[in-house]
């Protein structure tokens, strides 16, 4: 009771009660040191008027010192080390100051200089002891008084689970306590963190929770993984605990987040894998004090792009971008984060040839990373021929203005649909690689393409849909029991872009190093467990069956594609044979072709370019041979 008077107690009284504990221990202390210098504790060597006179004139002035020394400003409960030095410092003046004011005073009469030394170590014992007392018992207190508490088990007994630690015990409002710690290290096992023991390693995360009777699992690791997330969500995935993590170390880097704010564990931190690092001096050369324009910079990949080139210093970043909103956004971002920064905006179509070219001829651009295109699977199969003119035409219009403006490299962003694809974006993207290899011949631009598969978190991928369909109460759809899927983060996505650019000499694929594909399914349903619902009692898994051109799996080189290493480990290269068909022609003919053809003559023409393509429903061996006793009647 007693304790929580106190607890509650108004600051000012507080304040009251402390200046009258300081000057009753500044009595305490010099009374102290002149028995322990006489070895009497009655200290009959002192005259008691002297004595007296003496107390009350160092207490005046100790308690004045102490005051104008902020000794009230202090938060108790936080003092720390600076407040110790305060501590110090004031002490020192204020026993200084009592023995030229006492010596003034009688000639201290009576009063050895040496009880001074002993009066200084007295108050720095006493004052000192009081205030970390204080302090001890606080914190103490707080986990004794409330019952109430969450109990809470922090994952990662180092810098970031000691920080996380301290916030939540000096933070009364979030009514949490920590009742144990975890780590994998064998050397910090049952040891003493804080107070609190750390009482095992992950795999004994159940046992644990059952010991303590924890609520909440907080990961402290900012340099984890996924597969360590993954290891500490499926240790616990029988529970239904709740499960929220420190900021990832590049989140922390990149001023996105700060080291104590914990958030959600999202599925793209169990999907995450080991950051792509750039050779920076590779990029540095090649972006530095150089014109460098995106195309689709609005999107996804388009603006993160721009967000990471800036960090080299371009001479000036050309933002061309269909949709207005998305520049704006994008253009207001990068002013505010770089005010210095040359930014061009730019609203254009790259099925513009007129439009496209006046820009090139005006800024004379020497990097391009071209990021414009339609990417939705089945919207596209229904709007073939708009796939074709933005994916391949504005492709070739923007290749051809770059070869005219003696641009240095020319990046495409392609995707791993564009290998034996079964759907008009992906064909459509493979006939865009095919373009810049056209173009690539016999020219100083060096033309490169970048595949990649899923973005996790950009628009229309699956990760957006099943948090929406989650938000919603579900079902969860899927089309296919058994279909997987290569992740990467848009970041990671990026700086592929831009590693490929600056290893690149004319003429290559790249493509990332994506480990393991994921099987949708089991994404679904960590997604399910993350968010606190069991499936089948919560919310259930729909399976509507595969759409039109969607495959099972996703492949990453065409098969006559000679596939080499590079000098960053998580890159490969692909060097494409020169395909047996005649691209100027053809593309001619499908240009003609799509001009108020159906979606099936899109698909056949699409095929004349590409025949590893196998459109999606159709029966493509009758109608594709019908297609060419056509052609050769017209002939």
């Amino acid at each position: 009771m007693i304790a929580k008077i106190i607890y509650d107690m108004n600051p000012k009284v507080k304040t009251s009660i402390v200046f009258i504990l300081d000057a009753a221990l500044s009595v305490c202390a010099f009374y102290s040191s002149l028995a322990l210098r006489y070895s009497d504790f009655h200290i009959n060597a002192v005259p008691i008027a002297i004595f007296f006179q003496s107390c009350l004139l160092l207490t005046l002035i100790q308690v004045c010192c102490f005051w104008f020394m902020g000794f009230y400003k202090g938060i108790w409960r936080f003092a720390s080390t600076p407040d110790l030095f305060r501590l110090i410092k004031g002490i020192t003046i204020a026993v200084s100051l009592s023995f030229a004011g006492i010596f003034l005073l009688n000639r201290m009469v009576g009063i050895p200089r040496s009880t001074f030394i002993i009066d200084w170590l007295l108050l720095l014992t006493f004052l000192g002891g009081m205030r970390f007392t204080y302090r001890i018992w606080r914190d103490n207190f707080w986990y004794q008084y409330n019952e109430a508490l969450q109990k809470v088990i922090i994952v990662g007994a180092g810098a970031g689970g000691s920080q996380l630690f301290r916030e939540l015990r000096e933070s009364r409002n979030l009514q949490m306590k920590v009742v144990a710690f975890v780590d994998d290290d064998p050397s910090k096992y049952h040891k003493i963190l804080h107070g609190v023991s750390i009482m095992g390693k992950i795999a004994d995360l159940p046992a644990i929770i059952q010991k303590t009777d924890a609520t909440k699992i907080f990961i402290a690791i900012p340099s984890a993984n996924g597969d360590q997330i993954q290891n500490i969500v499926e240790s616990c995935k029988n529970t239904e605990l709740e499960f929220k993590t420190l900021p990832s170390m590049s989140e922390i880097i990149n001023g996105k987040s700060e080291l104590s704010q914990l958030r959600n564990i999202e599925i793209e931190d169990l999907l995450g894998r080991k950051e792509v690092v750039l050779n920076d001096d590779s990029v540095q050369a090649m972006v530095a004090n150089k014109v460098v324009l995106i195309t689709g910079a609005g999107g996804s990949i388009g603006s993160e792009i721009c967000n990471q080139l800036v960090k080299y210093k371009p001479e000036r970043l050309i933002l061309f971008e269909m949709t207005e909103f998305f520049l704006y956004e994008l253009e207001n971002n990068l002013r505010k984060k770089y005010p210095t920064l040359d930014i061009i905006p730019i609203i254009g179509d790259v099925r513009n040839k007129e439009k496209v070219h006046r820009v090139f001829a005006k800024y004379l651009p020497q990097v391009v990373l071209h990021a414009a295109a339609y990417k939705h699977v089945p919207i596209m199969e229904d709007n073939p021929a708009e796939a074709v003119k933005t994916n391949i035409f504005g492709t070739k219009v923007v290749a051809e203005a770059a070869v005219a403006h003696a641009v240095e490299r020319f990046v495409l962003i392609s995707t791993d649909k564009a290998v034996n694809p079964t759907n008009v974006m992906g064909a459509t993207k493979r006939v865009a690689e095919l373009v810049c290899q056209l173009v690539q011949q016999n020219q100083k631009t060096k033309f490169m393409t970048v595949r990649f598969g899923n973005v996790l978190g950009s628009s229309g991928s699956v990760i957006p849909l099943f948090k929406q369909q989650l938000k919603s109460g579900g079902p969860i759809t899927i089309t296919h029991p058994d279909i997987i899927r290569y992740f990467m983060s848009i970041p990671e996505a990026c700086r592929l872009v831009l590693q490929a650019a600056a290893l690149g000499r004319g003429g290559e694929i790249f493509v990332l190093d994506m480990g393991a594909p994921v099987k949708i399914v089991d994404l679904a349903k960590q997604m399910i467990r993350l968010a606190g619902l069991k499936l089948g009692t919560d919310i259930d898994i729909q399976y509507t069956g595969l759409r039109p051109g969607e495959k099972l799996y996703e492949e990453l080189f065409v098969t006559n594609e000679n596939t080499t290493t590079t000098e960053h480990p998580m890159v490969k290269m692909a060097r494409p044979n020169s395909p047996n068909i005649d691209i100027t022609t053809l593309l001619a003919n499908l240009f003609k072709q799509i001009e108020g053809a159906s979606e099936t003559d899109v698909k056949l023409a699409l095929k004349t370019l590409v025949p590893e393509y196998f459109p999606h429903g159709l029966s493509i061996d009758k109608d594709f041979q019908k297609n060419e006793k056509d052609e050769e009647q017209l002939h």
